[in-house]
């Protein structure tokens, strides 16, 4: 991904982040308060003059109850009300911020990459890259994407996982996949009755194979 991709990345983003806001009815300042940034900036991030970091996306992810997925695809938002919960956002996003630059750092040693070549195939600045690894400065999302094209890696290695925005996405990845389920599992597994053989099914999915062999041997000789 060179300057001309990130550049047209990063006003994809700001036409997506626009969309979601106003599909969620909340103003510059509502969100620019959620993700403790200025109106100003936030509205740069709205006409894709910047670009915000990975942990200031995931909070507004989190502040307008969307998807995940809802900035790496190309559909709008429909026009259905979130409620906001209070969080403080402005601690969150720096701790995710110094997160995401440590993890940036271990995906290059992973791949034995340097920050002179990442900065040669990016064309951002060595100086730069190397603030980002310190978290000394937050990384807007196009480049952090570039970044991790150079490396290989996947932006889903970089995602929260235990903060309350993870364990809130973490939850809407699980219901989402309960949806998927047929109408049969999804009443399977609501059923009460159910539960013990659900967790039996979750016991036997954690043996290794020869276990599983020796229970199954232990069966035929208990039936037969």
């Amino acid at each position: 991904m060179n300057n001309a991709q990130i550049t047209i990345r990063e006003k994809k983003l700001g036409l997506l982040i626009r969309d979601s806001r106003v599909a969620e009815r909340r103003t510059i300042k509502e969100c620019a308060d959620a993700i403790s940034v200025s109106p100003s900036l936030f509205r740069a991030y709205e006409e894709g003059r910047r670009a915000p970091s990975l942990p200031e996306l995931e909070t507004l992810i989190y502040y307008l109850k969307l998807p995940i997925k809802q900035f790496w695809g190309n559909e709008t938002r429909s026009d259905v009300p979130a409620i906001p919960e209070t969080v403080n956002t402005a601690q969150l996003i720096a701790l995710r911020q110094r997160m995401v630059g440590a993890l940036l750092r271990q995906e290059r040693n992973k791949v034995n990459m340097s920050i002179r070549h990442i900065s040669q195939e990016t064309g951002i600045p060595s100086s730069r890259l190397n603030a980002y690894e310190i978290g000394e400065r937050p990384i807007p999302m196009p480049e952090l994407e570039a970044i991790i094209t150079v490396m290989g890696s996947r932006i889903e290695a970089f995602f929260d996982q235990n903060g309350p925005v993870g364990q809130w996405m973490n939850n809407q990845r699980a219901i989402q996949k309960f949806l998927e389920l047929s109408d049969e599992m999804q009443d399977f597994v609501c059923q009460p009755v159910n539960r013990p053989y659900i967790e039996l099914a979750m016991k036997l999915s954690s043996m290794s194979r020869e276990k599983l062999r020796s229970v199954a041997e232990g069966l035929l000789d208990i039936t037969l």
